[in-house]
């Protein structure tokens, strides 16, 4: 019988390294709260992200929400995004008091479709928060030239582009700030987790003031925070897994590869196309099936059905979604390159252990 293939699997130490870096907790029974791991994780991921500031949370989300939050931002002050993402990046604007408001894509690499920023700011805008999508990144020049220009804060969803760097320089450098998910889905993990990365010093007591309750001492509590601490088992497995980083994301290359020599030149199947200047991460392979002799939901069928986990990332959009259809910005109708790629667009399973036979199986199914 085939093996079952998932659309992703999480990259994981040996039991033995993982179990070598938690031991010492059985020591200290420090288990949570900033300890030596956590402490030990935020040092090595600002230096390989190249920031001065990294704030660890136990997930990317409330890691985005606490960063718009610091922003202090008027409420109903409008937010322009896009609605190619996935919920957390819309939930977390909304749950700041904000508006979104959805900007098209580019039929190029799914981010944000620069020339259509300036259409959408209006005396009420206060930000743009932009996605890097699948491992590519956003124009991240024109988008701060504009903001330069209206004077509006960025802060970008970077789930998807942890370790990609743009003209030599970490993508985590743009901005005022950058969001990364460390959910066990993504290039990194942390089992789950995020961080928020910024270079404003005025920042980090603030950051951590609203992760931790706003507590300062034992009878001090300066601020009303909440509670986003990461862990530190999380943080041993980052540990872990930050040592082997770069090796897996060259196997990931590798897959990456394979797919495209196997479905590269195939009439109504389009591949992602490589970016100048970016060194990827090969977070994702989507594939958007555009005139090919099967839908992509035939496509996501027939392989379903060989036991096959494809995934219609991201559909539906975020501003067709039914808790937002009452928003005055919503509707997928808006944002028509968006909607279109969202009904076509497929990733691919890719992990760093998918072997090149499974890639065959997998192509020799779309193809046929």
């Amino acid at each position: 019988m085939l093996n079952e293939i998932l659309v992703t699997s999480s990259s994981m130490p040996s039991k033995e390294e993982f179990f070598e870096e938690i031991s010492e907790l059985w020591d200290t029974h420090w288990l949570t709260n900033m300890g030596i791991k956590h402490k030990l994780l935020q040092e090595k991921l600002e230096n390989y992200l190249e920031v001065p500031h990294v704030i660890l949370y136990t997930n990317g989300h409330l890691a985005l929400e606490n960063a718009i939050a610091a922003l202090n931002l008027p409420k109903g002050g409008e937010v322009i995004t896009t609605p190619f993402t996935f919920a957390s990046t819309t939930h977390a604007i909304v749950r700041n008091g904000l508006v979104p408001v959805f900007c098209d894509i580019n039929d190029e690499n799914y981010t944000m479709d620069v020339n259509k920023i300036e259409a959408l700011i209006t005396d009420q805008t206060v930000a743009i928060i932009p996605v890097h999508v699948y491992g590519s990144i956003c124009d991240v020049e024109e988008i701060d030239r504009i903001a330069r220009k209206y004077g509006l804060k960025v802060i970008y969803d970077a789930a998807h582009a942890f370790a990609v760097k743009y003209k030599g320089a970490s993508v985590a450098c743009f901005g005022d700030a950058s969001m990364f998910s460390f959910h066990a889905t993504k290039v990194f993990n942390t089992i789950e987790g995020g961080a928020v990365c910024f270079k404003n010093d005025s920042w980090v007591q603030l950051l951590n003031d609203q992760k931790n309750f706003g507590i300062h001492g034992p009878e001090e509590v300066a601020y009303v925070g909440g509670n986003a601490k990461m862990n530190e088992f999380q943080a041993a497995m980052g540990l872990c897994n930050i040592r082997h980083l770069d090796e897996e994301i060259n196997k990931r290359k590798l897959i990456v590869e394979y797919y495209i020599k196997r479905l590269s030149g195939i009439d109504g199947i389009k591949l992602p196309s490589k970016q100048k200047d970016v060194e990827s991460n090969y977070a994702y392979f989507p594939v958007v099936f555009d005139g090919y002799k099967y839908t992509r939901n035939e496509v996501f069928t027939r392989l379903a059905e060989k036991g096959i986990a494809a995934r219609k990332y991201f559909y539906p959009l975020t501003n067709g979604f039914e808790c937002y259809r009452n928003y005055p910005t919503a509707g997928t109708e808006k944002t028509p390159i968006a909607q279109h790629i969202a009904l076509r667009v497929l990733t691919l399973p890719l992990y760093a252990d998918l072997r090149l036979d499974d890639v065959d199986r997998i192509c020799n199914i779309i193809l046929e």
